[in-house]
């Protein structure tokens, strides 16, 4: 690929022409995975397994950088995009990120998915200083820089998110009794420590049954069962997509009407809600911190029809309901600008400097109101959530944005 230069204002004399072009060139520095002609970003996610429904994310990420590329990359170099599947198995991820790493020599990681996936690389990438940036998982560790300083999250974290269910639930739920699946592991223990947290003292009263289920598990319909007979009037459904649909409708199959909570994770109306039953899914709710594009209110927003027309050109004939390509475009221009920032210092302590400072950067398709802001002691770009209602085929929002405590 040849590098593409960016032209000089002109009337320059020749000699000062020579002068900047020297300065510029003694101002490059490189680490593995970049050059005068390209950048090499390493990414995994689960293209198969149970938690493929994610697997659009990558592609939708793949068509970002086409598309970026295809109007000359970032400052002449083109994104050269790695992605590989994991199965969303940790074993697999520790086996494909190392090849990222050591074999593809990439500059950083972006967007690797899943709380268990990226907790198994954690401290390989930190030893080996080399970013793992904007993770697809919105586990509360992604923003501890003393521990982790090369490790950085990008969307709400799980824990905050909880706590405000939580704290909705004390309410507006008279004397609730809350049913919990979770997923047993990383990302369901930090969803339900919140959740703990936000109920406070009577967490013990309130959390009638908590049920766990493993992601090798081909249902969770038992589990269903055992929260519908413990006599609980709430149902906190800590899952991923898969398992979320089948909670859903399983619920409505034996008759259990509680009033549900359910995950941002899971809030796609593509590959969660119309697989459960939209009659099903009314009323539950969810927090949001992106655009949906199934909600009306968004038709004439001018980054929703940027985004469509994207969408028609880069990714056509895939389903524009489904919001994870909503998350996958946002994301990466987050990453599109932080690489940007570091111009021709592409090393992998700048990429991380340049990510760790931004202020309330407006990131296309977040919701109004919500911006991106990191710091050297703040690793957790996006801070803030607006509840959703599910009603009809789409999500509804309501009440004010609410700010997250960021730990």
């Amino acid at each position: 690929m040849g590098t593409s230069r960016r032209g000089f204002v002109g009337g320059v004399s020749a000699l000062a022409l020579l002068s900047s072009s020297r300065a510029a060139f003694a101002q490059k520095k490189y680490d593995n995975g970049a050059s005068d002609s390209e950048i090499k970003l390493g990414h995994c996610g689960p293209y198969s397994g149970p938690a493929s429904a994610y697997g659009v994310i990558g592609k939708g990420i793949e068509a970002y950088w086409k598309s970026v590329n295809d109007l000359g990359g970032i400052n002449g170099r083109k994104i050269n995009f790695i992605t590989l599947d994991d199965g969303y198995s940790p074993a697999k991820t520790v086996e494909v990120v190392r090849q990222l790493v050591e074999q593809d020599k990439v500059l950083c990681l972006f967007n690797t998915l899943g709380t268990p996936s990226n907790t198994a690389i954690q401290k390989y990438m930190n030893q080996r200083k080399v970013p793992q940036l904007y993770v697809a998982t919105g586990a509360s560790k992604w923003g501890r820089p003393k521990e982790f300083p090369w490790t950085m999250g990008y969307q709400p974290d799980y824990h905050t998110e909880a706590v405000i269910y939580a704290k909705h639930i004390l309410a507006n739920i008279k004397d609730a009794k809350v049913g919990v699946l979770m997923q047993n592991d990383d990302f369901g223990k930090d969803y339900v420590d919140g959740f703990k947290e936000g109920l406070g003292q009577d967490a013990g009263k309130v959390i009638a049954k908590l049920v766990t289920y493993e992601v090798t598990d081909p249902t969770v319909e038992s589990q269903i069962i055992q929260l519908k007979d413990s006599g609980a009037n709430v149902f906190f459904n800590v899952a991923t997509p898969k398992f979320a649909a089948q909670a859903i409708r399983k619920a409505a199959d034996i008759g259990w009407k509680p009033a549900q909570y359910m995950t941002n994770v899971s809030a796609s109306v593509t590959s969660v809600m119309k697989p459960a039953g939209f009659d099903n899914g009314q009323g539950i709710i969810t927090a949001a911190y992106l655009k949906d594009p199934t909600d009306k209110r968004w038709d004439d927003d001018a980054e929703m029809k940027t985004w469509r027309a994207w969408m028609d050109k880069y990714m056509p004939g895939t389903n524009q309901g489904d919001a994870n390509y909503v998350y996958a475009y946002s994301v990466s221009f987050l990453m599109q600008q932080t690489l940007a920032k570091c111009g021709d210092m592409l090393t992998h302590e700048n990429v991380m400097k340049q990510a760790a400072n931004f202020q309330k950067l407006r990131v296309p398709m977040l919701l109004p109101g919500i911006t991106v802001s990191t710091s050297p002691t703040d690793y957790y770009p996006i801070q803030a959530v607006q509840l959703q209602r599910f009603k009809g085929e789409t999500w509804d929002l309501f009440g004010d944005v609410m700010a997250a405590e960021g730990s």
